[in-house]
């Protein structure tokens, strides 16, 4: 729990709540899942007109945040995502809102920006190259100059709503060097092909691109340019994604906590057990230890301080392990009943593990502070 919010964070963060309760709940998204659906376009743009895809874009550009922090007002967001399961692009559109926004020339974008700010289309980064992860060197694609354009060709997998996505920003090299490019789905030559996720309602999808032409406007800033840029949206994918990791276990906790109290053994309460007791008091502190490295990380992404790369991947690291390890504990305690299809708490424990494998796992973050610290 948050205690330093102001008002009208407080405020987007309870009409959040209150939409996705009302708009979203579980069985809506297990009624997704069964009709093969990640989520549900009209939700999503009323979503929108709540702010969710604009807190991270500035105010001359069509956005705008509650506080002034977009970055610490969107994990709001994302944490209330994560305590619901909740289906919807945020992380894909918010990166790639952002990258937009914040690169030279963004005029070229304003269009497509504005689209993706009032929630009538959807953006995916396309960024990973088959079986790599995170790794921006191996994941970009060739761009080849080509009169007065470009042509493409290669592979990214991976691709967060890459089966929704209306266009993709596209991570490529170019002959000045590390490059993105803005590619409509529908382009000449892009072949998407949607992947099986162990989430009910996020989707993958793998992204084939053979001799696809762009126009020399479909680039994001400058050729050669979008080292520092990747950079910055790579840090805020894991800093919402670990805000969404805090939402999931705080949720899941609850429940457990309240389902210990309800649930009796031998006459008693489980949640009277002391074994049981020190195990949820354990649980308990490294989710707040939890919360703590993701305020810390959002903090530093926001004011792009030069230690913001070693907290998001602090972060990471822990919530990416530690969320796992205690849904597991929380399905334990359930007894048989935690593992049916029935109980919410797969839908949780799907969430987290595919949030701990996206975007680097806790061991590759582990060696990027290692490397960042000269180690």
């Amino acid at each position: 729990m948050r205690f330093e919010l102001t008002a009208d964070q407080r405020l987007l963060q309870t009409a959040t709540a209150d939409y996705l309760e009302k708009s979203a709940p579980l069985g809506v998204i297990r009624s997704l899942h069964d009709e093969g659906r990640t989520f549900d376009r009209d939700t999503w743009r009323r979503g929108a007109e709540l702010g969710w895809t604009s807190l991270v874009v500035p105010e001359e550009t069509g956005g705008g945040s509650v506080s002034g922090e977009g970055v610490v007002d969107a994990t709001l967001i994302a944490e209330q995502f994560g305590r619901g399961c909740a289906p919807g692009p945020l992380t894909a559109v918010n990166v790639v809102a952002a990258a937009l926004a914040e690169a030279a020339g963004a005029d070229r974008h304003a269009g497509l920006l504005g689209r993706l700010l009032d929630g009538s289309m959807v953006a995916a980064w396309a960024c990973c190259a088959p079986g790599r992860g995170w790794d921006p060197e191996a994941g970009a694609i060739e761009a080849r100059p080509d009169g007065d354009g470009y042509v493409l060709d290669g592979t990214h997998d991976g691709v967060e709503h890459g089966g929704d996505a209306d266009v993709f920003l596209v991570l490529a090299h170019t002959p000045e060097g590390l490059s993105q490019f803005v590619v409509e789905r529908d382009a000449d030559g892009v072949s998407v092909l949607p992947l099986e996720s162990l989430d009910m309602v996020r989707g993958f999808a793998r992204v084939d691109y053979t001799g696809v032409r762009v126009p020399a406007t479909a680039l994001v800033g400058v050729a050669g340019g979008a080292a520092a840029a990747v950079e910055r949206q790579f840090q805020l994918a894991v800093v919402l994604q670990c805000a969404e990791l805090v939402g999931v276990v705080e949720r899941v906790l609850e429940f457990t906590r309240q389902w210990m109290f309800d649930r009796y053994s031998f006459g008693r309460p489980l949640a009277s057990y002391q074994e049981l007791k020190h195990r949820m008091a354990d649980m308990t502190l490294w989710s707040e230890s939890g919360q703590a490295t993701m305020a810390a990380a959002a903090r530093a992404v926001q004011e792009r301080r030069a230690d913001a790369g070693e907290l998001v991947s602090v972060a990471k690291s822990y919530l990416g392990q530690r969320a796992t390890d205690i849904i597991q504990d929380c399905v334990q305690l359930h007894g048989g009943l935690g593992v049916t299809w029935e109980h919410d708490i797969h839908i949780y424990l799907r969430r987290a593990t595919v949030n701990r494998l996206m975007w680097g796992t806790p061991s590759a973050h582990r060696r990027r502070i290692a490397d960042l610290l000269n180690v």
